[in-house]
């Protein structure tokens, strides 16, 4: 009941800009049937935080569509609970956890709260963050900031005292720092630092390529069990949708596929989300296939990311690779003459 948080969704990431052109990075869907905001979420409340503020920078509208106002995640509370607090873009392009600009602009959040920590984390950072066992570890190491690492990775989330944090909000001009990543990262004086060792399944997404590498990681088995914890859950939106249809012919092995979909042709390897359709002769392997997408009859598709609504027409092939996998946005239209 101590900590209050903050996920910071307003960081710019230029590597995922393919799949954050039109959203923020946090609502960018992952692994079937969740958005990216839903691991930090889940790993709040799961950690009996329930007092939430999202900051979030344009364009934020499909985030505010998922997120509504928590009740998915159990924070749609009279008090605290879930608040969605848009950002002016301050320090647009640069990759910085904690931007201190961010939280003036909304001092009265911190200001009204009677929590004695803050909790300040990403929505890319895909785990199983423990933050009342990081906590411990904080008030035990006696450090003014702690933060969350793992195998040598930062994790990019961070436990500090209510009073030290409006401290640097208030004086992080004077001292020419920008963000709680960045004094972290320049290891400011007087104050003390400490790590907490994070163990479990973890990635950091900061670019299309490391998100398709994850993305196809989650197809193992152990990693999925890993990551997707029976006692630590992962909450999303409720959706609902019947059940995925698989017509006789078709063939899906080693896929993830999320309910609503119809599928008439082969999928090998491949994630699919909601209310897709896949017709008749068409071939996936390695694809990533977001909401209501329509893939055409007698299509080849190998190493494709193809956003939401995305319409392939038929006979359409596109063979990417691993390490760059062919991005379709969202709503792009695939004709037979685009085939590479």
């Amino acid at each position: 009941m101590s900590m209050m948080a903050v996920i910071d969704a307003s960081v710019k990431l230029s590597g995922m800009d393919d799949l954050a052109m039109n959203r923020t990075i946090a609502s960018v869907p992952f692994a079937g049937r969740y958005r990216l905001v839903d691991f930090p979420l889940s790993n709040l409340v799961n950690s009996n935080i329930t007092s939430v503020g999202v900051f979030a920078s344009y364009p934020f509208t499909s985030l505010m569509d998922h997120i509504e106002m928590g009740k998915s995640w159990d924070l749609d509370r009279r008090r605290d609970g879930l608040r969605l607090l848009p950002t002016v873009q301050h320090g647009a392009g640069i990759m910085s956890v904690g931007a201190f600009a961010s939280f003036e602009e909304h001092i009265q959040f911190f200001n009204k709260s009677k929590r004695d920590y803050v909790v300040i984390t990403n929505p890319f950072t895909v785990c199983q963050l423990d933050y009342e066992d990081m906590l411990s570890v904080h008030k035990q190491s006696g450090a003014d900031i702690t933060e969350a690492v793992s195998d040598g990775v930062q994790l990019k989330s961070y436990i500090l005292s209510k009073p030290l944090f409006l401290e640097l909000i208030s004086s992080y001009k004077d001292k020419r720092v920008i963000s709680i990543e960045d004094i972290v990262k320049l290891k400011k004086k007087p104050y003390t630092y400490g790590q907490y060792h994070y163990k479990g399944f973890f990635a950091v997404i900061d670019s299309v390529e490391r998100y398709f590498e994850v993305s196809m990681a989650l197809l193992d088995e152990e990693n999925w069990r890993l990551l997707f914890r029976a006692d630590r859950p992962v909450y999303t939106k409720v959706k609902d949708e019947p059940p995925t249809r698989y017509i006789k012919g078709s063939d899906v092995k080693r896929s993830l596929v999320a309910n609503g979909s119809t599928i008439r042709g082969d999928v090998k390897g491949s994630i699919i989300s909601r209310a897709v359709i896949i017709r008749e002769n068409t071939k996936l392997q390695s694809c990533i296939i977001m909401q209501k997408s329509l893939i055409s009859e007698n299509c080849d598709l190998a190493f494709v990311i193809a956003d939401k609504e995305v319409i392939i027409e038929e006979g359409v092939s596109l063979h990417g690779t691993a390490e760059q996998p062919i991005v379709l946005r969202k709503g792009d239209r695939v004709t037979k003459e685009d085939s590479r």
